[in-house]
């Protein structure tokens, strides 16, 4: 990870052993999003334009949740190797209130059989969106680095991460 103090915008790199083709589809499908990170299913529609919406699992409406969680719109989509949204949690008031941040996925072969997936995700003006996503806010989990860790087990060995 690393960050501009400039602009606040955090990337994160992992290396999986897996075609793009594979992380793409772990990325952008609902069967495969709900199974790593939060397991909460995502929707989106690739075109420039198109819907993201990502939803409340059972567990989290338990606890009184909207039912979309996060939502955004897709600016750029490059299959399988770019993927750039806006992206804005709103189960919650003040963070709806931050806006859209920009997201970008970017899928590259760095060595034979793996590919790197680097993740941008740009903060500015969210400080409760950054502590979420980071893992600075430790009541909701581990951030991008808990997704992005749990996606490349389930890829690479076809379990995910066990749920703390």
């Amino acid at each position: 990870m690393t960050t501009n103090e400039q602009k606040r915008v955090y990337v994160y790199r992992v290396h999986i052993k897996a075609t793009a083709q594979a992380i793409w589809d772990a990325i952008t499908k609902p069967e495969w999003i709900e199974r790593y990170g939060y397991c909460a299913r995502a929707e989106y529609d690739l075109r420039p334009g198109g819907k993201y919406e990502a939803f409340a699992t059972p567990e989290m409406a338990q606890h009184g949740v909207p039912h979309v969680i996060i939502d955004g719109e897709v600016i750029e989509s490059t299959p399988p190797r770019k993927l750039v949204q806006t992206w804005r949690i709103v189960w919650s008031p003040e963070m709806k209130a931050e806006g859209f941040k920009r997201l970008t996925w970017e899928i590259e072969p760095s060595f034979p059989g793996i590919h790197s997936l680097t993740v941008t995700h740009e903060v500015d003006g969210a400080p409760k969106t950054e502590a979420i996503t980071t893992g600075a806010n430790k009541e909701t989990g581990g951030g991008w680095s808990y997704v992005l860790s749990d996606l490349k087990t389930l890829l690479e060995t076809g379990k995910n991460l066990p749920a703390s």
